[in-house]
């Protein structure tokens, strides 16, 4: 359905990065889909959601990295659609006011109708609708990281990060950066809104297991795999910030180790446990993390991973392959 959508784009350019990241980011989409295990019972509705969002959020990634020319405030701008899929009380943000292209046919916007639509069908979404808000708007983080000015980039990261969070000892700051730039938090409380009766105890679990421990590692690993790509493009590395291989290799390998911890303990810990084994062997499933340069780093994250994420590599390898996604 959004792809027949996308299609129907008029702007060429808006067109583009519509349909490349539909092609070319199925992982994401079928990785946000899987949040729909988590409850007790299936709800066609956060099905809906998960999927309408995570498009959302890869052709928000690509038309704002598109359109980074014309700075941080476009990216901004652009992300509020992220906001206003989440609270039905505001009203909808003109998306392409700075941006250099504006035609989409209504894309943007009946991505975010959609995902109000889901979203208060489901029985707890109103208490979560806060937090969700406020995650929402931290991922506008994106627009700093497709800042053209490497130096500037990363200055305004960590000044973005000062203002956001409260210092931490645990997680260094370009960590609580990575995590924001991934959505796996919010995707984990549309899930937990599914449930009749919540309990913000709940929620809060929930949350401090994924933000940062399972969305900084998301980030780190799309770093990883593609590093070589984004090197080449002068693209955001995330995994520069670590300073050296030892250190990059230690703090993904520590990242891995305690977003399997943290979820194991939650609620249907073991659905828990079952997403986040699958991203990590989605990453490390692609071609670009079995080169021999990285084969023992990637060996190591494996095992890191457990034994249910060795298990699923050949299977999401053969995923690849049945959607052509070997490379992207």
């Amino acid at each position: 359905m959004w792809r027949a959508h996308a299609r129907l784009i008029p702007d060429q350019s808006i067109r583009a990065d519509a349909l490349n990241s539909l092609a070319g980011k199925r992982g994401n989409i079928d990785g946000a889909a899987l949040f729909w295990i988590i409850p007790r019972s299936r709800n066609p509705c956060l099905l809906k959601l998960l999927v309408a969002y995570q498009v959302m959020w890869d052709f928000l990634d690509s038309v704002s990295e598109t359109g980074a020319i014309a700075g941080q405030a476009n990216g901004r701008q652009l992300h509020l659609a992220l906001v206003d899929a989440v609270d039905h009380e505001r009203p909808i943000s003109d998306y392409y006011r700075l941006h250099p292209w504006h035609k989409d046919a209504g894309y943007l916007r009946a991505l975010v109708e959609a995902c109000r639509r889901s979203s208060q069908r489901l029985p707890s979404f109103e208490p979560l609708r806060p937090l969700l808000v406020r995650e929402a708007f931290r991922a506008n983080v994106q627009a700093i990281n497709h800042d053209e000015g490497h130096r500037q980039r990363s200055t305004a990261l960590s000044e973005w990060v000062g203002r956001e969070y409260a210092p931490r000892d645990d997680v260094p700051w370009f960590e609580l950066a990575a995590a924001a730039g991934a959505g796996l938090s919010i995707y984990a409380l549309f899930a937990l809104a599914v449930e009749p009766q919540l309990d913000d105890f709940d929620a809060i679990r929930i949350y401090n297991a994924y933000f940062p421990w399972a969305s900084a590692l998301a980030t780190m690993l799309d770093s990883y795999v593609d590093q070589d790509e984004d090197l080449a493009n002068g693209d955001h590395v995330y995994i520069e910030h670590y300073r050296s291989a030892e250190k990059m290799a230690t703090g993904i390998d520590g990242l891995v180790k305690r977003s399997v911890l943290e979820v194991a303990a939650l609620p249907n810990g073991e659905r828990h446990v079952l997403l986040v084994a699958c991203m990590i062997a989605m990453y490390l499933s692609k071609d670009s993390a079995r080169v021999s340069a990285r084969h023992e780093m990637t060996r190591g994250l494996l095992r890191a991973g457990g034994s249910l994420t060795s298990t699923m590599l050949p299977v999401l390898r053969l995923w690849r392959i049945a959607y052509a996604q070997r490379s992207n």
